[in-house]
């Protein structure tokens, strides 16, 4: 139904209800008009905080689809992409997260291919639920893609071992992987890797002062759209769809929330993205954008500062790799939740922003992981 079904729905109703004879006074009039105009304003407002439905790929109006895809037990497909040497040559084998305003290809940052050569990597790398080609999750929760990656991993069939891995939002997902399949430390996961991962600022174990502290430092835009998403959920849709005023930065790509040391990389990144950015988000930004807002800065069940070392034998390890030019994620909370988890290895870098493409950076990440390099 469009919001002019409902106005016009709606000001029939008012017809058949209000007292004719009323209608012939100044105050019914004034009555009439106040109560249609009313129920105009609803249907508008109504309207605008309904998210257009998904384009899904492979339906008859959807994108096409291009990539291999493995079909979830709940029906819903993931799209994913395979980088490395061959699976059954790996030495190491790794699921990747990918960030937000991202897709499968955007791995290859991660994973030169030297390096993967020389370690013998093996690395899969998924849309997660609502971009590039995997289904929309309309049913999407902070537990539900941790179990997306286990259920890619034994499809794939990675054996008994295997890494993962995120960068910015999807290392946020790490920590939900080391929360919601524990049964996996001592068969399958065989170690985690954050790179700059993002961080909600309500998760309990911060100060309130000093997360608003940190929280105050970002642009005025993102401070209300962050709020949006973790107060008021619904509204997120509009929020970043309306024209008054300025959306989530990252939304619009302003540049602004990114470091000079990030801004240097950016011709780099445009001509290694162009072939793919399409894609991202052409299923709609909904079940996608909006919905890594709501979740990543929503109401969490757990604080990751309060989890328990998941390989307390050394059988693995979990490294968090963040830059201390960073503007999307705080290095100072970064420090804090590395400073109360005394089993990650943390890794700060002097320099760097939130991109943590350049100088040997993935070399180092991925030989910490793997060789256990310092």
């Amino acid at each position: 139904m469009t919001s002019f079904d409902v106005f016009f729905n709606g000001y029939l109703l008012i017809l058949i209800f209000i007292d004719f004879n009323s209608m012939f006074s100044l105050l019914g009039i004034f009555k009439a008009i106040s109560a249609i105009l009313l129920v105009g304003l609803a249907a508008w407002a109504y309207q605008g905080l309904q998210p257009p439905a998904p384009k899904i790929c492979g339906a008859p109006d959807g994108p096409s689809i291009t990539a291999p895809r493995i079909q979830l037990k709940d029906g819903r497909y993931l799209a994913y992409k395979e980088l490395g040497v061959p699976k059954d040559e790996a030495k190491y084998k790794v699921v990747f997260v990918h960030a937000f305003d991202s897709c499968r290809h955007d791995a290859s940052l991660f994973l030169p291919e030297k390096t993967a050569e020389e370690l013998g990597i093996y690395l899969v790398s998924f849309d997660r639920a609502g971009y590039g080609e995997s289904t929309p999750n309309l049913k999407c929760t902070l537990k539900s893609t941790a179990l997306d990656v286990e259920e890619l991993a034994d499809q794939l069939d990675l054996g008994s071992k295997f890494h993962v891995m995120g960068f910015s939002i999807g290392g946020q997902v790490i920590w939900t992987c080391l929360k919601y399949i524990p049964h996996r430390y001592d068969k399958i996961l065989a170690g985690a890797t954050l790179i700059a991962p993002a961080i909600n600022y309500w998760w309990p174990g911060f100060s309130r002062n000093l997360s608003a502290v940190v929280y105050r430092q970002l642009l005025v835009q993102d401070q209300f759209a962050l709020r949006v998403a973790h107060y008021f959920s619904w509204l997120t849709y509009w929020w970043n769809t309306q024209k008054l005023w300025p959306s989530f930065g990252a939304i619009v790509r302003n540049p602004d929330v990114f470091s000079a040391a990030d801004r240097e990389l950016f011709p780099m990144l445009a001509k290694r993205r162009k072939s793919y950015l399409e894609i991202v988000r052409q299923q709609g930004e909904f079940h996608s954008l909006h919905s890594d807002l709501n979740i990543g800065f929503g109401k969490w069940e757990f604080d990751p500062s309060d989890l328990e070392n998941p390989f307390p034998n050394n059988e693995a390890s979990v490294h968090i790799w963040q830059g201390d030019g960073d503007l999307l994620v705080p290095v100072s909370l970064q420090r804090y939740i590395a400073g109360k988890l005394p089993w990650i290895n943390y890794h700060e870098l002097n320099g760097p922003g939130h991109l943590l493409y350049s100088d040997g950076i993935p070399d180092a990440i991925l030989k910490a992981a793997f060789l256990q390099e310092k």
